[in-house]
């Protein structure tokens, strides 16, 4: 195995036939690598395996050449799980403090680790105050500076934003890529999927325990090249005039609901701009009222909902 993070045919097999199964992924050193899928899918379950809290039923994993599991990894490796608890009588300081001895640093770099990873996380000015006053965003970012208190080598991060309001999320964004810029390999578990666009080069999606797509996330954004028209004065007639219209093009058409003020939008999948004022001036043709036509922002999210939809059903 070559990759920073490698897994072949990794399995986790529980009762009910619920799990994870023959998982292959390669993940490069200073890579921010998305991991997605539904609630449910088995996200947290993967992570678990590759940190060491979990034995596979099959397969074979390393991470930085170590089998997963080996102390040789987990002194190398920082770990933010989705559902944590700090001891609440404790301050920031305090948990760090025993965060960094459980790591076994030495006292004086703990001491200047904290002052590092309390400013990185923009908890510096609030790090005496007990953790029982803190806010669930405050406590994502405690939880973030202990993942990063030994200077980790691969980083793991299981939904490290789910509470932090936007400008938090802006933050935490700027910090993985600085990290990454730093050579840190980061997998980042989430279902935030602008922050996935904003920050990472490769995604994988786990859907029902296996992985279902995966590449990067330029390929998949230029695969997906989704515009939004908002159209005015749309009959149900007009769709096979327009179909016939767009026939000899590779054009993927979707009307929405019409709303009660006769706003409908009209979801474009194009190759380029010049297709969407070609689409722009065959609608005026149609009679049809052009309000606003515009390029999707986050149009990994039509690349996640149509997978979701068309393989989709409960994950396992």
């Amino acid at each position: 195995m070559t990759g920073i993070i490698e897994t072949r045919g990794l399995t986790k097999l529980f009762a009910g036939d619920r799990g994870v199964r023959d998982i292959h992924l390669q993940v490069g050193r200073g890579q921010v690598f998305g991991f997605l899928g539904p609630n449910g899918a088995g996200k947290s379950t993967f992570v678990k395996m590759l940190v060491g809290l979990l034995r596979p039923t099959a397969g074979e994993a390393s991470v930085l050449g170590f089998p997963i599991g080996d102390l040789g990894a987990r002194r190398r490796i920082g770990y933010l799980p989705e559902l944590f608890r700090y001891q609440a009588w404790l301050t920031a300081e305090e948990v760090l403090r025993f965060h960094g001895r459980l790591c076994r640093m030495d006292a004086s770099h703990i001491e200047k680790r904290i002052q590092e990873v309390t400013s990185a996380v923009g908890l510096a000015r609030r790090a005496q105050e007990r953790v029982q006053g803190y806010s669930k965003g405050m406590q994502q970012r405690l939880g973030l500076a202990c993942a990063l208190l030994p200077e980790p080598e691969v980083l793991f991060l299981d939904e490290p934003a789910s509470a932090l309001d936007p400008g938090g999320r802006r933050e935490v964004r700027q910090l993985l890529l600085q990290l990454r810029d730093e050579g840190m390999t980061v997998f980042l578990n989430t279902h935030l999927l602008e922050d996935v666009e904003a920050v990472c080069s490769d995604v994988a999606l786990l859907m029902n325990g296996r992985i279902r797509a995966q590449g990067t996330v330029t390929d998949i954004l230029q695969s997906e090249p989704v515009w939004e028209f908002t159209i005015g004065g749309w009959t149900p007639d007009l769709s096979m005039p327009l179909q016939e219209r767009v026939a000899h093009l590779d054009v993927g058409l979707k009307v929405g609901a019409t709303d009660e003020q006769g706003v409908t939008v009209l979801e474009a999948t194009l190759q380029d701009s010049e297709q969407a004022a070609w689409l722009n001036a065959t609608l005026h043709e149609l009679g049809v009222s052009v309000y606003t036509v515009y390029p999707r922002q986050h149009r990994l999210e039509s690349w996640f909902m149509t997978l979701t939809e068309t393989q989709g059903g409960e994950a396992k």
